[in-house]
């Protein structure tokens, strides 16, 4: 077998496992070509690989300058060549697809396939199979090519710019700092990345910095150079960790993740807030996160619910199908706004519960997948759960 792989670089890049036939059974990337490809035939694996390996004739690859551009050429070579073995990225509804909107600020969004109809978007690239993984890619991407994650009906009414702003990853939309048209190009910029053309963008950036240093505008000529040098230098060593296949039947188990958030706090003091799992209906204890609030005093349960969100979602967590949130329309929107700001689109619903704990009022669009028993299940138990660590928390305060 030494013979299949002993050929390939150790470089980044994407294989093509195929059989006698020629034929592609299994597409992959890698950050090592070399080692990912050796590894199936070095070290014991599931009935599925094995019998993966048991087919493969031939490996064949194309080597790319990242990780990150391995990433993107995956996704386009699997949706083009649909080979058997890689059955979990067909699934275009269950994986994710970077969606540029249609917009007149685009905004870029991580939305699974399932979601796409829901947003006005111009262009998706995708499907991309490990969420981490693309989540990484477009930090490392907007340090680039910088784009905004506001509500389009609050452009240019911030009176002062956003955190994005200062750190260098939003062009200041928020703050009317870059014209509709300048805006346009970088985003334009981005879509040829995603579509495999960083050679044509380095030549872009090239000519709009010759533009400018004849106009003798060279600090922004400096800019530009620096962007030139990041994509030819990107690194995305947090990309390099290759996807196994899954499942010895063929087939992929699909697990429903619902994730439920509660706030729990007297007067502010104590505040803490819970997130819970379900998957496939069952609690999931391994996944709760417990979240004690750090930015907000007194009594305000929706910037406290927005920090706990926005910290979940700094995390390469598993994204959830969908998010439960235990209060109103407030909670609810508070929820949507910081999926808009970490570029996602998961549906969101709240149940209202009332003085007594005893209301089931529905906020929001429940998708069908999803029935209101499990919803109230997973909405108690954020709730007990939220109060259990806030005793706790309280205790420890009063014994200090």
């Amino acid at each position: 077998m030494k013979t299949l792989y002993e050929h390939i670089p150790e470089t980044p890049g994407v294989y093509f496992m195929k059989n006698e036939k020629g034929e592609i059974l299994y597409i992959g990337k890698a950050g090592n070509l070399k080692r990912r490809v050796s590894s199936y035939f070095l070290r014991p694996h599931d009935a599925r690989i094995q019998k993966l390996v048991s087919l493969i004739r031939e490996v064949d690859y194309k080597q790319t300058d990242t990780a990150l551009e391995a990433l993107i050429l995956e996704s386009t070579l699997i949706k083009k060549h649909e080979p058997p073995f890689n059955i979990r990225e067909k699934d275009d509804k269950s994986f994710l697809y970077v969606v540029i909107t249609d917009e007149e600020f685009p905004r870029v969004l991580l939305a699974r396939g399932k979601n796409i109809s829901e947003i006005k978007n111009k262009k998706k690239f995708g499907p991309f199979v490990s969420a981490s993984s693309v989540r990484e890619a477009l930090r490392i991407l907007r340090k680039i090519f910088p784009w905004h994650t506001h509500d389009p009906e609050k452009i240019g009414k911030y009176k002062k710019p956003c955190f994005d702003f200062e750190v260098g990853i939003c062009p200041g939309v928020c703050i009317n700092a870059i014209s509709k048209r300048d805006y346009a190009r970088t985003i334009s910029k981005l879509s040829l990345f995603f579509s495999g053309k960083k050679e044509v963008v380095i030549e872009k950036f090239k000519k709009e910095m010759s533009v400018l240093s004849k106009k003798e505008e060279y600090e922004s000529a400096e800019i530009i150079k620096r962007k030139i040098f990041a994509l030819q230098h990107i690194q995305d060593t947090a990309l390099i960790n290759d996807d196994e296949i899954r499942s010895d039947s063929g087939e992929v188990s699909k697990r429903i993740r619902i994730e439920g958030y509660d706030i729990s706090n007297i007067s502010g003091t104590s505040a803490v807030g819970s997130m819970v799992v379900f998957t496939n209906n069952e609690s999931d204890r391994n996944e709760y996160r417990k979240f004690k609030i750090q930015t907000v005093t007194g009594p305000n349960d929706i910037a406290m619910l927005r920090e706990v969100l926005t910290r979940r979602f700094k995390n390469n967590w598993t994204l959830p199908d969908l998010i439960l949130i235990d209060g109103g329309i407030g909670q609810v929107n508070v929820a949507n706004n910081v999926l808009r700001e970490s570029g996602l689109t998961i549906p969101v619903v709240g149940l209202a519960k009332g003085a007594e704990r005893k209301k089931n009022e529905l906020i929001g669009k429940l998708p069908s997948a999803f029935n209101i028993e499990t919803l109230i299940k997973v909405r108690d138990e954020a709730h007990r759960f939220a109060i259990s660590y806030h005793k706790s928390l309280r205790g420890r305060e009063l014994f200090k």
